[in-house]
This record gives structure tokens, sequence and C-alpha cells, in this order.
């Protein structure tokens, strides 16, 4: 895929006759598609500017930010252009329903990726260890040090699979989110994510 794009190249874009390009919101997180907005050069530089996704409304003839009246925002991460420059990929996070309807995305699907929400508690694990409340429990591992997180990583694994023999399917579940969630904080405490985990997975199996 193209290089971020940011707002000095907006000159680059292609932009109908109308002024205008396609942008087509992506969950930052899941992935998945949200909506399709259009976009002039203001609504991208104020995207930008004000971190929330800003759209050119064909209807009304004027800006609009998204949320500006339901509270649903999009938080923006980044843009993309595609490779004819002609059309964008906006990445977001969104606040709340991104449908003026209710739902999720305007497709009427569920915005919902269990994968992606391990990138999210990763998110969380980082934001607990800048926070350093030490009521956090995961602030007290972490504090604890890599020796003291392993060692329960252990408990948990054994845990895990002593309900995976003989345990009811939930208690499998409950068992195996724990020991997911304290793999997280053990990467963290080495200064490794996830995506190094999934990195050796994806060598593995040839991507």
């Amino acid at each position: 895929m193209n290089a971020d794009f940011t707002p000095d190249q907006i000159d680059t874009l292609t932009f109908d006759e109308a002024g205008l390009v396609p942008a087509i919101v992506q969950d930052a997180e899941t992935h998945h598609v949200l909506m399709l907005g259009w976009m002039n050069a203001e609504a991208i530089e104020r995207s930008f500017a004000s971190g929330q996704v800003t759209f050119f409304s064909r209807s009304r003839q004027q800006l609009w930010t998204k949320g500006e009246t339901s509270g649903n925002h999009l938080a923006l991460v980044g843009m993309k252009a595609d490779c004819d420059r002609d059309a964008l990929l906006v990445k977001a996070h969104p606040h709340g329903p991104t449908c003026h309807t209710g739902t999720d995305t305007c497709w009427e699907e569920e915005n919902r990726d269990g994968a992606a929400f391990l990138r999210i508690l990763e998110g969380v694990i980082a934001q607990r260890e800048a926070d350093g409340d030490d009521k956090s429990y995961t602030v007290r591992l972490l504090q604890a040090g890599a020796k003291k997180i392993a060692q329960k990583v252990g408990e948990e694994g054994v845990e895990t699979a002593l309900e995976g023999v003989a345990g009811p399917d939930d208690k499998l579940a409950e068992e195996s989110a724990d020991l997911l969630y304290h793999l997280l904080v053990l990467l963290r405490s080495r200064g490794m994510k996830l995506e190094d985990v999934t990195n050796v997975l994806r060598a593995r199996h040839g991507g």
C-alpha cells in the first residue's frame, strides 16, 4: 500500500470536476470499512488539523465533521492515497456507531474482530503503564518485573491446560483469556509487541 498521505501532498491528488475525492473510512483496529464520504482539499486539511474526520457534503455544499450532531466522531489515525491518487483510505477510531441509522457501519455490519481486540488490549496495557497508577493490577505486575510475570504466564498456562482436558468450555475460555492477558503483559515488560509474535507466525506460514 502507498505511504501515509500528509496534508502537504494535497496537490498530488486528482480531484473530480467538483473538487472532490471519495474517502473510504476504515476502522484502524478491525480494518472493517465503516462508510464512504467525500472530501475536498479543505476537508482534508481540517481533518488533520482537528484530529476528527471531516467531509464535504454534496447535498448541503459545506464541510461537516462526522459526529458534530450525534457525537459519534471518527478520530483520525491517518490517510493513504490509492495508486491513481484519486481516492483516499481514511483510517480512524470510531467513537460510537458510524452510520446515522445507529449501526456500526453503513452496510449494517458489526464492527467486531476478536484478533483486533488483542491490539486494543495491548494499547490499554501500555496506557496503564504510562499512567503508573499503583492501584492497577497491570502496573503492579509490570513493576514486579519479567520474572514474576513469566511465573504468572506459567501458572495461567497450566490452568488453561487443565481446563482444556477436564473443564467446561466457559472455564477454558476464561483461563485462555487470563493466559493471553498475562502474555501481553510479559511482552510489554520485555519491550516487545504482539506484532513480534505474529511476524514469527507469518514467517512460519510462508507469509
